[in-house]
């Protein structure tokens, strides 16, 4: 690696032990924070709705100058801090590599959370052993900081973020397993993608996981082929690889956790079958343009191939197999091999992230796969010709490719990877939607109650967003195998919903629709919760689309069996099956929902939430205070909304328009402005100019 000092790193630990000194005396910690804040003219996003914290974490203190700020205010926050504590070493001027947070999850702990003292308490315990460890790795104060790691892990507001501030205190002793620094750790490129095992992006390991990833870590910057010999070393690197253009790595999103379905050719009519089944991997070519993790796009792969092979040709299809192959695929996926356009010929799951193998002739792009079957099966129709198609959105046609193989759900299923989902609990939607905690409760008694419920609000209140939070919420996981979301229209049929027949190559076929699909799948796990969110509810012709379901999916006819009019069935929807309808109060174009099916459904409004905590502390963090002042005109020219007679209540503008995070400039609140609220507003007032001018010449100059 380059020769980088790394001359935060000394001044991050005496902060650290300088900290520990108020850890008995917070409250005059909260008044240096305030008195630094004022001095240097920042937003203190130490303040509540309703005044000023009265506690606070030590890893929150640390992420004051470690998140999305210019660095120049980091250094003059982290210098002006320190020196009221009494740090004496020079506060750095490079803090390249430096892992920050998002500025919507800085506290290390949930606001709204009851035990609040408490947890606070149990960050400054996991503080205090953590520097104890750090300095003195005897096993009491091993004992000890895995005894408070255990019991923060599984406090609320806390995920990879508490890795990295074990990072900031001690940087040679504790590893920041931020999205950055897991992709570089399971990157077989480098060493420790080849030897260290366990790390995922669903579950923050517990203490004796995280102990034995930093060991092993430690164990491999002994090794002499090893580029980096310390954890500065290997975020640095991790940093500079993640983009070498950008200074910062923040908390990751929501893993994306679900199996998709391929269709792969194992080379030119399958030349490459026998090889790749009997070593168990599936491979591609264009291994002459090298490792495919280097680049950035498909793009740069397209610029490459055309570079390497000609440019006579536009290498679209095969930019675009070579990066899903590479960035795309994960282990648990199910591969589909085909020879040709009518044969398939085995069927494998998935077992690696994508390697670069040199030391193969050709076709050294591969992953390990468990090949769990071998033949010849004639493909449903056409097989398509390219070498590498996810076929996960054509579900009917997955169905039949796993017909070939499986004549029951559950032979299939012992072949397939378990799956383990990230926890969600009360605590993260809380976090995540701008709602209190009694209305969501409220909101979850009326799904349990009564199964069905639509939410029902303005545009930009975020129903879709708070739909599938909901869901994970009441599940407890952010299991995406037992969510489904389809959206009505006005063409939208049963045929479409339950089932119809379907034209084929020699004639019509019976296909089921998702509803149909989605109430056998509760059925056979009639142990947990689903959710089936239906956008646009009010779109469709909703007699029509349910048909004999409109009975059924009662909450006291839960259960109860019908035959349905194109199958000699007796169907039902299973009790754990809950509906959320989503609709939007400001489509004047549409009929009110019939009243048979309107009974059926509990109606639970959402509000635009500018006053709630939550957004009010993401525009505080915005580091612009014509946002602050944008806000307030949008909540009078909601006021303004709901008082004309042609509007109303239900066409106020939502917030989420303006859920924004970082920074936030007025060229992106004036785009907000000009190509969402104007448009809208047109809409609303298309035959009264006068308001939109008003309005328009409002908004802008709120920000100027």
């Amino acid at each position: 690696m380059e020769n980088y000092s790394f001359t935060w790193v000394q001044f991050y630990s005496e902060f650290a032990d300088k900290l520990l000194l108020y850890q008995n005396n917070r409250q005059a910690l909260i008044q240096i924070l305030k008195d630094e804040y004022d001095k240097l003219n920042l937003h203190n996003h130490f303040i509540q709705k309703d005044g000023p914290l009265n506690d606070i974490g030590p890893f929150t203190v640390f992420g004051c100058f470690n998140r999305g700020l210019t660095d120049e205010n980091r250094i003059a926050l982290m210098k002006s801090i320190g020196l009221k504590i009494g740090v004496e070493t020079d506060a750095p001027s490079d803090l390249k590599g430096v892992p920050i947070l998002n500025n919507m999850r800085t506290l290390f702990y949930s606001l709204k959370s009851e035990n609040i003292e408490e947890s606070i308490d149990n960050l400054w315990q996991l503080f205090e052993t953590a520097i104890n460890f750090a300095d003195e790795p005897s096993e009491t104060n091993r004992v000890n900081f895995k005894n408070f790691f255990d019991i923060v892990r599984k406090q609320s507001g806390i995920r990879w973020n508490i890795t990295m501030g074990l990072y900031w205190i001690r940087p040679y002793s504790y590893l920041n397993l931020d999205k950055t620094n897991r992709d570089y750790l399971i990157d077989t490129k480098n060493i420790f993608g080849k030897q260290i095992a366990g790390i995922s992006d669903l579950k923050l390991p517990n203490s004796e996981e995280y102990l034995e990833i930093i060991d092993k870590c430690k164990y491999l910057f002994e090794k002499e082929d090893s580029v980096v010999k310390s954890f500065p070393e290997l975020s640095y690197n991790a940093w500079i690889k993640k983009d070498p253009r950008e200074g910062s790595s923040t908390i990751d999103p929501t893993p994306q956790t679900e199996v998709r379905y391929w269709l792969y050719s194992p080379g030119r009519q399958a030349k490459k079958w026998n090889e790749f089944y009997q070593n168990g991997i599936m491979g591609i070519r264009r291994g002459e343009i090298g490792d495919l993790r280097q680049y950035s796009s498909k793009t740069s792969m397209k610029n490459k191939m055309k570079e390497f092979y000609g440019e006579e040709f536009s290498y679209r299809n095969a930019a675009h197999a070579t990066w899903q192959f590479t960035n795309e695929m994960k282990p648990g996926d199910i591969i589909y091999a085909k020879q040709g356009q009518s044969k398939v010929i085995g069927r494998g799951v998935v077992q690696s992230e994508y390697i670069f193998d040199n030391s193969r002739d050709e076709y050294k792009n591969i992953r390990k796969v468990n090949w769990t079957h071998k033949g010849e099966w004639p493909h449903p129709g056409k097989a398509v010709t390219k070498m590498l198609t996810d076929i996960t959105p054509y579900t009917a046609y997955c169905k039949k490719l796993k017909a070939l193989f499986f004549d029951d759900a559950e032979e299939e299923l012992q072949n397939e990877v378990e799956l383990t989902y990230p926890e969600y609990t009360e605590d993260d939607f809380l976090e995540d939607v701008f709602m209190d905690s009694e209305r969501y409760h409220t909101l979850v008694a009326l799904v349990k109650s009564k199964k069905n419920i639509i939410l029902q609000g303005a545009p930009g209140v975020g129903k879709t967003f708070v739909s599938k939070r909901l869901a994970c919420s009441i599940m407890g996981t952010w299991d995406p195998n037992r969510v489904m979301m389809v959206q009505f229209h006005q063409s939208y049929s049963y045929e479409d919903f339950i089932m119809g027949y379907r034209p084929t190559e020699n004639g019509f076929e019976l296909n089921h629709g998702p509803f149909y699909e989605f109430c056998k799948q509760a059925q056979e796990d009639d142990e947990n919760d689903y959710f089936f969110i239906i956008d646009e509810i009010n779109r469709g012709n909703l007699s029509k689309i349910f048909g004999e379901l409109m009975m059924l999916i009662e909450n006291d006819k839960r259960g109860e069996k019908l035959r349905i009019i194109y199958s000699d069935e007796l169907f039902s929807v299973p009790p754990n099956v809950h509906i959320i309808g989503l609709m939007n109060t400001a489509d004047r174009s549409l009929a009110m929902i019939d009243y048979a099916l309107r009974r059926r459904f509990a109606f639970f409004n959402i509000e635009p939430a500018f006053d709630s905590e939550g957004f009010q502390t993401m525009v505080t963090s915005s580091n612009n205070s014509r946002f602050s002042k944008l806000i307030e005109q949008v909540k009078l020219l909601n006021e303004f909304i709901a008082q004309d007679e042609s509007l109303g209540e239900g066409f106020k503008v939502g917030h989420s328009f303006f859920c924004l995070e970082g920074n936030v400039s007025n060229d992106i609140l004036s785009s907000i402005i000009e190509y969402e609220i104007v448009p809208l507003l047109e809409e609303y007032w298309f035959d009264e100019k006068d308001k939109i001018e008003q309005w328009k010449k409002t908004l802008y100059g709120s920000i100027k």
